[in-house]
């Protein structure tokens, strides 16, 4: 059985790193109308807002994601809405309400009007100390250290019990992490990895909060939101996993990424001070087995290590010019 076809969809929270980037794709492809943006405080930029409908809506209450749904006789959702790693430390209980008591509003409201698809991302957050952490598997050990990953964990679970149970078909991948040359950082652990970038343009200069010698996995935007685009038109009959794939494009240390910036910028320097976030990092794998999402829906990243610096200097040095970098 192919699924049914996307046609009216809604992105929560829209106004974040990745929400503000999929929601002009999903506007390019499926057209400017039929995809409602929608954030909760933080105020959308122009294009955001001047480019499709936007709605205020907070996914702990379900009845404002009710009356947007309603309203524009929504089928499909993309959930992005969270609280992430860093700042869910610092806000242990508001984590757990927006990003279990929001999916759990999102997964009644799809079950009760039977919605075309679900998306719901997770993260490697899941895993823990007791996970390998090299070329960690498809299926192995979750033993998050954080709540962030404790809803992640309990948001793979939720999601899966609603596909087997209720038929929802909702979908999801475990992101590394992610850099993108549009959105400033919004509180994750692997915030560094974009900031970094960002300084060097504007300073020459970095304070690292994580040691020179940590490696993550880490992805750039674009190939995060092809591989959202990508799963969520996959046949359902394809797909043996649903809420849970590994995603992977390239793993380097801090070191690493900051060598590679250099060779663009000669006079960059980096210093490394290791704060709380440094503990959550050394939780988190090195390098992820995606060949499931290869192999299931044909998941290929197209960027690297050099390619992506040379695309996210190239693209912030312009907005630097233009007086815009930290818009």
């Amino acid at each position: 059985m192919l699924p049914k076809a996307m046609t009216r969809m809604l992105v929560t929270g829209a106004v974040g790193q990745i929400g503000s980037e999929l929601t002009m794709a999903l506007r390019e492809r499926y057209g400017h109308e039929n995809v409602v943006a929608a954030g909760h405080r933080t105020l959308p930029g122009p294009t955001l807002r001047d480019s499709g409908p936007y709605e205020t809506v907070d996914v702990s209450r379900r009845d404002t994601l009710e009356a947007v749904i309603e309203k524009y006789q929504i089928d499909t959702i993309f959930h992005l809405a969270a609280i992430l790693s860093a700042v869910g430390e610092q806000k242990p209980h508001l984590c757990w309400d927006v990003n279990i008591n929001g999916l759990y509003n999102v997964l009644e409201v799809a079950r009760e009007r039977e919605m075309t698809r679900i998306f719901c991302p997770s993260s490697i957050a899941v895993f823990g100390c007791n996970t390998p952490c090299e070329n960690t598997p498809q299926d192995t050990i979750l033993g998050p250290a954080t709540m962030y990953g404790v809803t992640k964990v309990t948001g793979e679970l939720l999601c899966n019990y609603y596909h087997k149970r209720f038929g929802v078909d909702v979908r999801g991948v475990r992101y590394p992490g992610l850099i993108s040359s549009e959105t400033l950082p919004g509180g994750g652990t692997t915030d560094y990895a974009v900031a970094i970038y960002y300084e060097a343009v504007a300073n020459q200069r970095y304070t690292c909060f994580v040691r020179e010698n940590t490696v993550l996995p880490m992805m750039y935007m674009p190939d995060a939101i092809k591989a959202t685009i990508d799963l969520m038109e996959a046949d359902l009959p394809r797909l043996k996993h649903h809420a849970d794939y590994n995603l992977a494009a390239m793993s380097f240390s801090a070191g690493e990424l900051a060598a590679e910036i250099k060779k663009h910028i000669p006079d960059f320097e980096v210093e490394y001070k290791p704060d709380f976030r440094q503990a959550i990092a050394d939780t988190w794998p090195r390098t992820i087995d995606d060949s499931t999402a290869r192999e299931e829906w044909g998941w290929r990243p197209a960027y690297d290590l050099a390619a992506m610096t040379t695309d996210m200097l190239d693209k912030l040095t312009a907005r630097h010019l233009r007086g815009d970098l930290y818009r």
